[in-house]
């Protein structure tokens, strides 16, 4: 590596005095964290057990050594020096740093930057580890030495929602995988909320509520995120002690490790969501029922919540019992809690003086259980929830000692409220990148905000920005966008994307190939920044399916795309875009589909030359269900214009085209463990204890991809498809029926002269469903198929010549 460069890129920042200074108010509880941490050697061990798993056969090459923040010019940091090897030692390179995390971090950055490394989720292709030399000859860096500081001091990880989208049926061994990811990627704030569950049956049983209560207030394993925070009760449950127990365990597993690396916990804390039996045991508390949250009908079995009054005194000992529940369990916390009250629940009172009420309760009732609480809440009610007007935002935020809460600005890449909330009115808080919803599979990003964004905070006047974070709803997806947000943890002016793109592909698959840097440059300027602003669930007609009368939807184009020449303060070329209104929730669209495309061309041409990349194989088959996904969406519309136009051979011709298409998409996907069912079924499976909790685990599963909640007959659930998955099995077996029923019916309806039969469409799409979420079909685990002859296929048949 061209030494110039080296320096430019990581950030040598000798002169501390020029690093942002921590905000005053956030010192204290820094100090706390500080002290402790485990001792050195602890997470030094950690950190060499992270190697260990990554890369045994270089086990030997590195040394780690904690250093204090002195050495650091006041800051954490990591530094990657060359070891004064001898005949007796192997050791190639000494990584010295303020945390097992920092130690980490520091071998992923030495490994990315001068090895050409890569490291990412195992479903999107795994870690790139071929590029680097063999033990003895790793590349020295310069004899200085490289100082890389955290400009600031968290990098927070998760989502409340995390939880069960993507981490609901995970066991110990997936979630070591998970935390050496974390640590790698310099992450030291992640949400650990798994057995929380176990400690809640412990705190209100000395409550006097039975176990059968708490059935109907738990939800079942796969829904476990939007109990927690009040929007259901029971939906999927009831949960067996085994899960309880088994739960706990893990978290034990889970925090141990994470205190070893040096991160800090963030732990649950109490929000007033209580089972509806405590109404009746305190009768004079104030307990409020809630609204209706996406249920078709208000059904009670499973909307309509109770909460707790903040103000109630009830509400600070529950809350006291539960932070000491867990320090009794753990043996300590990090004082770190979160706790989201307001999570898509709006309070039953405006008056900001109740609203500061309300707040000061929540904290106290931490500050109950743990003097050192801080605070730590999702800002996502103040992009959501049009209730939180100035008034109202200052009166909760304003509740809490300054430097004792701590706001997410869940979603900054697109909707900073740092910017227009007066720096969340001088409270701290951590911009984060929310990405993505649902867990979804999708091309799309916003990768020059993603480099800016968190720079432009920083720097702001009276900044009170702490951290950055990935906060997104699900992972295992869009590897690129992850691979950079990790990286502005550490970097203290802005990415130049265009020149960090020109690398990644050359990191991602070992090999430097000229047409897969044209491809990625492609992308970067299409998928990969959308600025339109649009959230980005994936509503394409395949996954999401419309459930509409044919002659309501317009068959024009999904988006007009007006190309315009950038001004200079939009730099790059972009695409503004046009939405058409619709009566159903189209498919996002912000790129000329062709330019993807031509990206695809360039991919299928260089295949010979990485084939043998795992990375490459995911990309292949993810660009080409992009690509092909997008041409399906028109060819629905063909269908819809024919049946328009009571053109029955059209409708039979297109509904043809499209089923065929979602059958070659299903065999595509199968060539990537990335992109089955499988594994999310049978790993549901394999934490079940008999057959009936194989059953319902299993169900969890199937529903929440599918319907995801609440139904009836010819209902279908508010919800339906927002879990939506491309996944080969799910295809096959449930999207492409679906589809099949629908045409059937547009059919019917041309033959008969009758109109479309709506309702009778919805019930039989509707049994389809529940008949599927019931089923016990097992799907492959494993990926088969020749992913490159298959995409090349896929390509010369649906978009080298596209039917128009």
């Amino acid at each position: 590596m061209d030494s110039l460069y080296a320096i430019f890129l990581l950030c040598v920042c000798v002169m501390a005095a020029l690093a942002l200074a921590e905000i005053p108010q956030m010192e204290h509880i820094f100090e706390v964290i500080e002290r402790e941490r485990p001792r050195p050697a602890v997470q030094e061990a950690a950190a060499r057990g992270v190697l260990s798993r990554l890369l045994p056969s270089h086990s030997e090459s590195f040394k780690f050594e904690i250093v204090s923040k002195e050495r650091c010019g006041g800051k954490s940091c990591f530094i990657i020096g060359n070891y004064a090897s001898s005949l007796q030692q192997a050791s190639e390179i000494l990584i010295k740093g303020t945390t097992g995390v920092e130690l980490s971090a520091g071998l992923h950055w030495y490994l990315k930057h001068w090895c050409g490394a890569h490291i990412s989720w195992d479903k999107t292709g795994g870690v790139q580890l071929a590029s680097i030399p063999v033990p003895g000859s790793l590349p020295h860096v310069q004899s200085a030495g490289v100082l890389v500081q955290r400009p600031i001091p968290w990098s927070y990880y998760q989502n409340a929602v995390t939880s069960s989208y993507s981490f609901a049926w995970w066991d110990w061994k997936r979630w070591e995988k998970e935390i050496d990811w974390m640590a790698l990627q310099g992450v030291n704030l992640p949400l650990a909320f798994n057995g929380q569950e176990a400690l809640w049956q412990k705190v209100f049983q000395k409550l006097n509520i039975s176990s059968t209560d708490l059935n109907d207030f738990f939800g079942g394993p796969g829904f476990l995120a939007w109990a927690r925070m009040a929007n259901l009760h029971r939906w999927g449950g009831p949960l067996p002690q085994s899960w309880h127990d088994q739960q706990l365990i893990l978290q034990k597993k889970i925090l141990a490790r994470m205190h070893n690396l040096g991160m800090t916990p963030v732990l649950p804390a109490f929000s007033g969501n209580v089972p509806a039996a405590l109404k009746t045991i305190y009768p004079d508390a104030k307990i409020a029922r809630l609204g209706n949250w996406f249920t078709v009908r208000g059904d009670p079995r499973w909307c309509c919540t109770y909460l707790l009054d903040p103000t109630d005194p009830l509400f600070v000992q529950i809350g006291k019992a539960f932070i000491e529940q867990q320090r009794i369990e753990y043996g300590k916390t990090g004082h770190i809690y979160n706790c989201d009250t307001f999570d898509e629940n709006t309070p039953p009172d405006d008056d900001p003086d109740y609203i500061a009420a309300l707040g000061s309760a929540i904290y106290e009732a931490m500050l109950k259980g743990d003097s050192e609480a801080v605070w730590l809440m999702q800002g996502w009610l103040f992009s959501y929830d049009p209730f939180w007007r100035p008034p109202q935002m200052k009166a909760l935020l304003h509740s809490v000692p300054i430097g004792r809460l701590v706001i997410l600005d869940l979603f900054a890449e697109v909707k900073p409220i740092w910017m227009t909330s007066d720096q969340f009115y001088g409270v701290p808080y951590i911009w984060c990148m929310l990405h993505n919803f649902a867990g979804n599979i999708e091309m799309y990003g916003v990768l020059d905000a993603v480099a800016s964004g968190p720079i432009n905070a920083r720097q702001s006047e009276n900044s009170m920005m702490v951290g950055v974070g990935m906060s997104m709803e699900g992972i295992e997806q869009n590897p690129i966008v992850y691979d950079l947000m990790s990286e502005m943890a550490f970097h203290h002016s802005k990415v130049d994307v265009e020149k960090w793109i020109y690398k990644y592909p050359n990191q991602r698959y070992g090999k430097t190939v000229k047409a897969l840097q044209d491809a990625w440059n492609i992308l970067y300027h299409t998928v990969y920044n959308c600025t339109d602003g649009k959230y980005d669930k994936n509503r394409d007609v395949i996954v999401a399916f419309p459930d509409v009368d044919p002659v309501m939807i317009s068959t024009s184009e999904i988006f007009v795309i007006e190309e315009h020449k950038p001004s200079k303060a939009e730099g790059l070329c972009r695409a503004s875009l046009k939405e058409i209104t619709e009566s159903y929730d189209r498919p996002h669209i912000w790129y000329p589909t062709s330019d993807v495309i031509n990206a695809l061309k360039l991919f299928l041409s260089s295949a010979s030359e990485v084939s043998e990349s795992c990375n490459f194989r995911y990309d292949l088959i993810d660009l080409t269900r992009q690509a092909v996904a997008k041409h399906a969406n028109q060819i629905f519309l063909k269908v819809i214009a024919a049946y328009q136009s009571k053109d029955l051979h059209g409708v039979a011709l297109y509904s043809q085209l499209f089923l065929d298409i979602v059958n070659d998409l299903d065999t595509l996907l199968a060539c990537h463990e990335g992109f089955l069912l499988g594994p999310w079924l049978e790993s549901a499976k394999e934490l079940a204890q008999n057959e009936e909790q194989e059953k319902q685990y299993e169900w969890n599963a199937r529903t929440q991809i599918t319907m995801w909640f609440d139904n009836t007959e010819v209902e279908a659930s508010l919800l339906r498809d927002y879990g939506n998955k491309y996944w080969s099995g799910l295809l096959q077996d449930y999207y492409g029926p679906r589809a099949a029923i629908y045409f059937s019916y547009l059919l019917e309806s041309l033959e008969t002269g009758e109109d479309f039969r709506l309702i009778d469409w919805r019930r039989d799409w509707i049994a389809l469903t529940n008949k599927w979420q019931n089923s016990r079909k097992i799907f492959p685990s494993k990926g088969e198929g020749d992913a490159l002859n298959i995409a090349l296929q896929l390509y010369e048949k649906y978009l080298q010549n596209p039917v128009m």
